[in-house]
C-alpha cells in the first residue's frame, strides 16, 4: 500500500534491522579473547599499584636528625681513635723499654769477660803484691757495683742442684759425700737482669 501507513512500516522495518546489526552477540563475536597470563599480569600490576599508593613516602631527615646522627658518628670516629692512639701509645713504652733491655744486656755481655779477667787475677795475685791485688780488688768491686746499680746481679750457684736453666755443665765428677747432680764448684759466676740470664754460670757438676 501506497498510503502513510505502509511508509511507516518500511521505517520501522529499518529500524529493526539497524537493532538488529547491535546485537549483543554479533559484538561478542568481535571481542577480542583474553588470554589468562594477560589476565594475571594485569591483576599483578594492579596490585602493585595498590602497594605503592598504600605505601607511605620516605620523609626527608630534619636538621636535628642529621646533627644528631653526625654527632655519633663523630663521636664514635674520636673513641676509635683515641683507642688506637692509646693502643700504639703502650705498644711503643714496650718497644722502647725492650730496646733499652738488648742494648743494657749487649753491653753486660761484653763486660763479663773483663770481671772474670779480674777474678782470676785475684784469685792467682801474689800475696807479696798486695797494693797490686789491691788495685784489682777495687776495679772489680767498682765494675760490680755499676751492673747492679742497672739491675744486673751476679750468682754462685756452688753446692745448689744442677739446673740447666741457670748453669751451664762443664764436666762431671765424682765428690765424696755429695749426691750426684750437685754444683761442685764454679768457674765461671753467672750473672742475671731481672728473670732473664744473661750468662749462665759455667760450673762442676758432681757425678
Amino acid at each position: 500500500m501506497n498510503d502513510g501507513f505502509g511508509t511507516d512500516r518500511r521505517v520501522d522495518q529499518s529500524k529493526l534491522g539497524a537493532r538488529q546489526s547491535s546485537d549483543p552477540g554479533e559484538n561478542t563475536a568481535k571481542m577480542s579473547v583474553i588470554r589468562p597470563e594477560q589476565l594475571e599480569a594485569e591483576l599483578e600490576e594492579t596490585e602493585e599499584g595498590a602497594d605503592e599508593a598504600s605505601s607511605p613516602e620516605e620523609q626527608p631527615e630534619s636538621e636535628l636528625e642529621t646533627a644528631v646522627r653526625q654527632r655519633g658518628e663523630y663521636l664514635a670516629l674520636a673513641q676509635r681513635t683515641q683507642a688506637d692512639f692509646e693502643n700504639f701509645r703502650k705498644r711503643a713504652t714496650r718497644d722502647t723499654a725492650a730496646a733499652g733491655e738488648r742494648a743494657r744486656s749487649g753491653v753486660v755481655k761484653e763486660l763479663l769477660p773483663v770481671l772474670d779477667n779480674l777474678e782470676r787475677a785475684l784469685a792467682s795475685a801474689n800475696p807479696e803484691e798486695g797494693h797490686l791485688a789491691g788495685g784489682v780488688e777495687l776495679v772489680h768491686s767498682e765494675l760490680v757495683g755499676v751492673l747492679s746499680r742497672n739491675g744486673v746481679e751476679q750468682f754462685d750457684p756452688r753446692g745448689d742442684k744442677f739446673d740447666p736453666t741457670d748453669h751451664e755443665a762443664l764436666t762431671v765428677r765424682p765428690e765424696e759425700g755429695t749426691e750426684p747432680g750437685f754444683v761442685i764448684e764454679t768457674v765461671e759466676k753467672g750473672y742475671r737482669s731481672g728473670e732473664t740470664v744473661l750468662r749462665p754460670a759455667r760450673v762442676v757438676v758432681s757425678a
